[in-house]
């Protein structure tokens, strides 16, 4: 599968630019960042890039006096691949309860006292969800809140793996994942691996859901607001009639179209949780 890598330069910098700028990009299919010095470096399937979407929203950009520029190349499979693995992350503490880290650095954080008992080690090759992201520890946590155990768990655009690796890890009897780009599969499936849980994962998108029996007691989706809002109907095909949809992946300005698709959906909201201007949802079947 080929991408591209996009290059973008915010000027002035600043953090709420640069999340604009990375919730505006993944409209236009763009599935995955890295902190640049001075902007954002982001990858896109070819075949997904909607290059109009992405230069009408910078034209339009919301924050006055913010001027984007990018510059956009074709990156093989193995350059992006050794990227992500020469970056690697910080460990990332969750709720005080679960830390997220660098599988290169797993006997540093296993012989360290202070790490709580919940360990994921992640390799994030290609793939959207170290945990370093607001979306990711909101989804995290909310995991953390709910009783999983025995549950049948699908985890939609699953990058890493990172949220089944944690449902499997707090007792989940199930859990499903799909996702487009096969190298977020390879990845998921290594990642499963790595923690000593199952994963069972598809290449594909919401079509992979007709071809799985049975159905879910939660359903996870971080990913952007219009893959969301398209998707929405296919999760609710497989929610089980007392399931959790937990969403994320979009800003507080999105609130209100998700809220009335789910509505529509005859899904009510149930819990909401907010960080830096990112938002998570978490919806139950509306049966009054």
């Amino acid at each position: 599968m080929k991408y591209y890598q996009a290059i973008f330069t915010i000027n002035p910098y600043t953090k709420d630019a640069c999340d604009i700028l990375s919730a505006l990009a993944g409209e236009a299919g763009f599935e995955s960042f890295e902190d640049v010095d001075g902007g954002l470096k982001g990858y896109v399937q070819v075949e997904k890039f909607d290059k109009e979407a992405l230069d009408t929203s910078i034209d339009s950009f919301p924050i006055e006096g913010v001027k984007i520029t990018y510059d956009i190349s074709e990156v093989g499979d193995e350059d992006w691949n050794s990227a992500w693995e020469a970056q690697g992350f910080e460990p990332i503490l969750i709720s005080g309860r679960c830390v997220i880290y660098d599988a290169r650095d797993k006997e540093k954080i296993e012989g360290d006292p202070a790490m709580p008992e919940l360990k994921i080690g992640i390799e994030a090759r290609q793939a959207f969800g170290t945990g370093t992201h607001e979306t990711t520890q909101m989804m995290v946590g909310t995991l953390l809140d709910m009783d999983l155990k025995g549950k049948h768990v699908l985890d939609c655009g699953c990058g890493t793996g990172i949220l089944g690796i944690v449902a499997a890890k707090c007792g989940a009897g199930e859990v499903v994942g799909y996702d487009i780009d096969d190298w977020s599969v390879r990845n998921a499936r290594h990642n499963a691996e790595l923690n000593g849980v199952r994963l069972e994962v598809f290449e594909g998108d919401k079509g992979v859901l007709s071809h799985i029996s049975g159905v879910f007691d939660v359903v996870l989706a971080n990913i952007n607001r219009n893959i969301l809002l398209a998707d929405m109907d296919a999760f609710c095909d497989v929610m089980s009639k007392e399931a959790s949809l937990v969403i994320s992946g979009f800003y507080d300005e999105d609130v209100d179209v998700l809220v009335e698709k789910a509505s529509s959906l005859h899904l009510k909201l149930a819990s909401r949780k907010e960080k830096d201007h990112w938002t998570c949802l978490v919806f139950k079947p509306d049966v009054e």
